[in-house]
């Protein structure tokens, strides 16, 4: 019997590319209008690259930017970068569609709630805050804080220990089939593969560790009324087989 449904953060429960996408598109623009000396297109590009090989999470994206455009340090166009992105972040950032209304059904259901992130964990922690998302959730785990990402077993394994539930006893929701649930997977939680965002159409060498796949939040309800009616159905000697 499912006790417990956990979420990724970013793109399952939080609508993270499209917020990300422009709000890098925002920074480059606001740099060109205040003096960046090249075009839209070539600082855009430079900018992907640098968060392709830095990651995200780097805070010196502007700064290194200039380096890699072999422009000489100008606060002034770093600070405009930084202004840009920020305002951005702060105005567009929203929630999946559907959300709340899933959040509070869950809850009305008996379901504790749980997120499995990876990430900075303040930046993790400003999205949940600023979205007011933190009262419908028992447990927030943010991989960063382990000195481990997802998929390696340590983080699910101790979100399933501090909320107190066997593996069987919860689902693990998300949209990339490699973090998620190719490691929830492996230690024996059920998974349903959120098809949304920029992974939507990537990593599906690992679908078969996925138990369901789901487009829309919508479905989720009526996937885990299925799980519990053959758990019921079963009974407690009987195996049950997911498809």
């Amino acid at each position: 019997m499912i006790k417990v449904v956990f979420f990724d953060l970013d793109d399952t429960i939080v609508d993270t590319t499209r917020l990300a996408e422009m709000a890098r598109r925002n920074a480059i623009e606001n740099m060109v209008r205040h003096g960046l000396p090249v075009d839209f297109d070539t600082a855009y590009g430079e900018l992907l690259e640098l968060i392709k090989e830095y990651g995200s999470n780097f805070n010196r994206h502007f700064d290194y930017l200039l380096r890699r455009l072999e422009i000489p340090y100008d606060p002034k166009l770093v600070a405009a970068g930084v202004i840009s992105y920020h305002n951005t972040k702060f105005a567009y950032l929203r929630t999946v569609r559907g959300v709340r209304r899933l959040l509070l059904e869950l809850q009305k259901d008996g379901y504790r709630l749980g997120i499995i992130t990876d990430g900075d964990p303040i930046k993790q922690w400003e999205k949940i805050l600023r979205l007011e998302l933190d009262p419908y959730f028992d447990e927030v785990l943010i991989s960063d804080s382990l000195g481990v990402k997802k998929p390696h077993p340590r983080i699910f394994k101790r979100a399933l220990r501090d909320i107190g539930v066997k593996p069987e006893e919860a689902l693990m929701v998300g949209d990339r089939l490699y973090s998620d649930i190719y490691g929830a997977k492996n230690v024996g939680m059920t998974t349903i593969w959120f098809r949304y965002g920029k992974y939507a159409d990537r990593e599906l060498e690992y679908l078969d560790y996925a138990d369901f796949t789901m487009n829309s939040l919508e479905e989720l309800p009526g996937i885990l009324r299925g799980l519990n009616l053959e758990e019921s159905e079963a009974g407690p000697d009987k195996e049950i087989h997911a498809d």
